[in-house]
C-alpha cells in the first residue's frame, strides 16, 4: 500500500509512463530533425558552391579558376535564356522604354531582360562573390535570386579545358541578359542571344553565346579550347558583310565602294547573332557572313563574349582603326567595330577609313 493510503493502479502507472515517453520522443525527435535538416542544407550548400550565408570564396591566395568560370558562364547563359524564352512564349513582355541611344533610337526593356538578368547576375554573385560583375540591366537587392552552381563541369569542357587559376581581382564578368531586345519585341527570335564574357586584366578570355530559341550554345576560352569552329570560306570577290539592321543603308554605300559592287550586305539584329554568322553554327536560321562591321558606339556587354570567342579561334575584333578593345573602365566602346576570322584583318582595316570617319560623325 502506498503512503497516505493511496493505492497506485498498475494501469495508471503504465499510462503515465507512456505519456512521459511520448513527451520525450516529441522533444528529441524535433531536435534530431532540426540537426538533420541543418546537416542536409550544409551538404547541399557545399555541393552547390555555398549557401546564402556561406558563399564560396576565392581559391588559394584570392584566385579563381577560369575553367569553373567558363562552366558557370555556360550555365548562366542557358538559365537566362530559359527566362527569355518563357517570357516571349507567354506573350506578356511588359515592354517599356529605358532611354535612347546616341542616335536617338528608343532603347527597350522587357520582363525577359529583367528576369534573365536577375538569374544570370545572382548565379555569378552567389558563386564568385569577389569577382567584378558588369551587366546591362540594373539589379535591385530585393529581387535577389537564390540560385547556385552545383559544382559540376560539362564533359565537353572537361575534355578540352584545363584548370587555370587567375587572381580574382583581375577578373571582370560582362553579362548581356538579352541581346537584340528590339527584335525580341518584334518576335524575331532568331536574332536573340544571352551572353557572358570573362575578361582578365581587360582582355577577353572566356566567351559564351547562347541562342534560347534553338538551344544552341557556343563557348570558347582563349589558349584553351572551344565547341565551335570558324567558317573556312571567304571570297574577296563577293564578301558577305553583316551589319545592324538600322545601319545597313549607311554601311552599304561605303562597303560597295571599298569591296566592289558584288559585296553582299546582310542586315541583322544582335551583336551575338552577327558574331555567330562568322562561325560554323549548326542552325538553319543562322545567316553566314565573312565580316561584321558596326559603325557607331556600342556597349561592351554586347561584344565582349563575341570578342573572346573570335580571339580563341584565331579571329579578330577591333575598332574600325584596328585598336584592341579593353574590357575595363567604361561600359562603352567608341570608334565602331570590325570583326573577322580567317581573313587578313589589317588589310580590312586599311580599306575602311571612310567607315571610321562615319562612326565618329554618328557618336
Amino acid at each position: 500500500m502506498a503512503p497516505m493510503g493511496i493505492r497506485l493502479s498498475p494501469l495508471g502507472v503504465a499510462v503515465f509512463c507512456l505519456l512521459g515517453l511520448g513527451v520525450l520522443y516529441h522533444l528529441y525527435s524535433g531536435l534530431l530533425a532540426g540537426r538533420l535538416a541543418l546537416f542536409m542544407l550544409g551538404d547541399q550548400a557545399e555541393r552547390a558552391g555555398g549557401g546564402p550565408d556561406v558563399p564560396p570564396g576565392p581559391g588559394p591566395e584570392g584566385t579563381v579558376d577560369l575553367r569553373e568560370l567558363l562552366a558557370v558562364s555556360v550555365l548562366a547563359a542557358v538559365k537566362g535564356g530559359e527566362e527569355v524564352k518563357r517570357v516571349r512564349e507567354s506573350n506578356v513582355l511588359n515592354e517599356k522604354a529605358k532611354g535612347k541611344t546616341r542616335e536617338g533610337a528608343e532603347e527597350k526593356m522587357t520582363s525577359g531582360d529583367v528576369r534573365s538578368n536577375r538569374k544570370m547576375f545572382y548565379l555569378f554573385k552567389n558563386t564568385f562573390p569577389s569577382v567584378q560583375i558588369n551587366t546591362e540591366e540594373h539589379v535591385d537587392p530585393p529581387d535577389k535570386e537564390t540560385v547556385f552552381w552545383d559544382r559540376s563541369i560539362p564533359e565537353d569542357i572537361k575534355e578540352k579545358i584545363q584548370p587555370k587559376k587567375v587572381p580574382a581581382e583581375s577578373v571582370t564578368v560582362w553579362i548581356d541578359p538579352l541581346d537584340a531586345t528590339h527584335e525580341y519585341t518584334e518576335d524575331l527570335r532568331q536574332y536573340v542571344t544571352t551572353m557572358v564574357c570573362v575578361a582578365v586584366n581587360g582582355e577577353p578570355v572566356v566567351g559564351v553565346i547562347h541562342k534560347p530559341f534553338s538551344a544552341y550554345t557556343a563557348w570558347a576560352m582563349v589558349d584553351g579550347g572551344s565547341n565551335v569552329k570558324a567558317r573556312s570560306s571567304y571570297s574577296e570577290r563577293t564578301p558577305r558583310i553583316i551589319v545592324s539592321r538600322s545601319h545597313a543603308g549607311k554601311v552599304e554605300q561605303v562597303a560597295r565602294q571599298t569591296f566592289g559592287n558584288k559585296t553582299v550586305i546582310i542586315p541583322a539584329g544582335g551583336a551575338g547573332y552577327k558574331v555567330l554568322a562568322l562561325l560554323d553554327v549548326p542552325d538553319k536560321k543562322q545567316e553566314k557572313a565573312d565580316v561584321y562591321i558596326h559603325v557607331t558606339y556600342i556597349k561592351k556587354w554586347d561584344i565582349c563574349a563575341g570578342n573572346a570567342v573570335l580571339k580563341a579561334l584565331g579571329g579578330h575584333m577591333t575598332t574600325l582603326t584596328g585598336e584592341e578593345i579593353s574590357y575595363t573602365g567604361s561600359d562603352g566602346n567608341e570608334g565602331g567595330l570590325l570583326a573577322s576570322i580567317n581573313v587578313n584583318h589589317q588589310a580590312l582595316v586599311d580599306k575602311l577609313p571612310d567607315l571610321e570617319k562615319a562612326s565618329h560623325k554618328q557618336t
